[in-house]
């Protein structure tokens, strides 16, 4: 259910300073040259995947949608900014009425991308474009390297439920869009509320080693929580001994015991000793979680450990090593003259260290092999060949200023598995690699 559609009063703040300090003092000069109202195209992409990632996921989308909706420069801005002298007051008049009237295109949400797919581009003048990079850039290089992270850690869990569970281990509202981005890439639920309250996670939790603690006895925590919350439970077993802890959740929740949680240790071979344990006390049904700094490479070692769920939360939410996908966002065609109807003209960036970008206005589609298996990312300027038609990736976001594509999370989590499953099976691997697929240029 998205909570969009219950009417929930989940309100997202004015984004208009999540910007740089440059952008308006750009937007100024233009205003002052005359050049502001060139219409213009930005386009996001990665000149190259983190190192040994084989495929990137795109996510953020609906993030970013708000954001632009909610770039608006109230009173107390305005005034912080004539406080300041950031701008002149030419600029700031101007300011005062902006509203995002260009369009947006993008790869949909839960997409997969690669090295110079335009994942996303935008197209107005260049003063109402211009104020959007860094907004755009922050939500969408995050995002987007949590959901790559949580994809591979899918991958590794081969079906098994994965529990989001890393809001203590960043900033707090980060948190909620790590949730939200890990629940795009494939984790089933989270820990974090305000991330259930704002986008329809499933939540779960149930104690900490601090309850056990409180308590005189383990026993005594046991019981106070299987009278609370049932026998269906998750018992957390590590606090002292695991076979003692075992031993007493059975004899207190029963048989019907829900799950038990493993915390620490060597998890492989705890793993299979709870295993064989509950399975001798009648417990078979009873199902095994562990947590414990896990990332893909140490959810892939327990494969074939007796481990029903996983729970993860530093390595998500820092993107298990790579807590950036380096999008940039570029000027990569601009009109000669003011002129609405002053023809685009292809614009790039020239640099000896590889920083370099490719103008004109792109179109990027995904060609299949005879078993409709990816085999090349096409990005091109000109007409799309007809055998390509079909199988183009950007779709419209916003137009003239209003948002089109809008959709519950939830089918932006089944559209990833789907891209992800049309990807080669060496996309999954956990060992390094380039890209799964190349990228052309025509």
């Amino acid at each position: 259910m998205n909570p969009a559609d219950l009417g929930l009063p989940v309100d997202v703040p004015s984004t208009a300073l999540f910007t740089d300090h440059y952008e308006l003092t750009m937007l100024q000069a233009a205003l002052a040259n005359g050049t502001a109202d060139r219409r213009s195209v930005f386009e996001v992409f990665t000149r190259r995947l983190p190192e040994g990632r084989r495929y990137g996921v795109v996510a953020g989308t609906g993030r970013v949608l708000d954001a632009v909706e909610n770039f608006r420069f109230d009173g107390a801005v305005l005034e912080f900014l004539r406080e300041r002298a950031i701008v002149d007051m030419r600029t700031l008049d101007w300011l005062s009425s902006y509203r995002f009237s260009g369009d947006i295109w993008g790869y949909p949400e839960g997409e997969v991308y690669f090295p110079g797919s335009p994942i996303m581009r935008v197209e107005g003048s260049f003063a109402e474009c211009v104020l959007l990079e860094t907004v755009i850039l922050s939500i969408l290089n995050h995002d987007s390297a949590i959901a790559a992270a949580a994809s591979r850690m899918a991958s590794a869990a081969g079906g098994r439920p994965l529990i989001e569970m890393g809001a203590r281990r960043t900033h707090e509202l980060a948190a909620v869009a790590a949730s939200r981005a890990a629940y795009v890439g494939g984790f089933t639920s989270t820990s974090d509320l305000a991330a259930g309250f704002r986008y329809g996670i499933p939540t779960v939790g149930t104690s900490a080693h601090a309850f056990t603690l409180l308590h005189d006895t383990e026993r005594d925590a046991f019981t106070a929580q299987v009278a609370s919350l049932g026998s269906g439970t998750t018992l957390l077993v590590d606090t002292y001994d695991v076979a003692e802890a075992v031993r007493t959740a059975v004899e207190i929740a029963g048989t019907g015991l829900g799950a038990v949680r493993i915390d620490s240790g060597d998890l492989l071979l705890v793993a299979h000793r709870v295993r064989q344990q509950l399975d001798e006390l009648g417990a078979e049904q009873t199902r095994i979680v562990v947590t414990s700094d896990l990332d893909e490479y140490a959810i892939a070692s327990l494969a074939a450990a007796p481990v029903d769920a996983y729970g993860v939360g530093t390595q998500l939410v820092t993107g298990s090593g790579h807590p950036t996908c380096s999008m940039v966002y570029k000027l990569v065609a601009r009109a000669e003259s003011a002129d609405p109807k002053a023809p685009l003209v292809p614009v790039a960036k020239k640099s000896a260290s590889g920083k370099t970008s490719i103008g004109g206005r792109k179109w990027a589609a995904r060609r299949l092999d005879a078993d409709g298996v990816a085999e090349a990312e096409v990005v091109g300027t000109g007409a799309v060949p007809a055998g390509l038609a079909g199988q183009q990736l950007l779709v419209p976001l916003v137009k003239g200023g209003e948002v089109v594509a809008r959709e519950p999370l939830d089918a932006v989590r089944e559209r990833h598995v789907r891209a992800r499953g049309g990807l080669p099976l060496s996309a999954t691997q956990l060992s390094r690699g380039e890209a799964v697929i190349p990228t052309e240029y025509v």
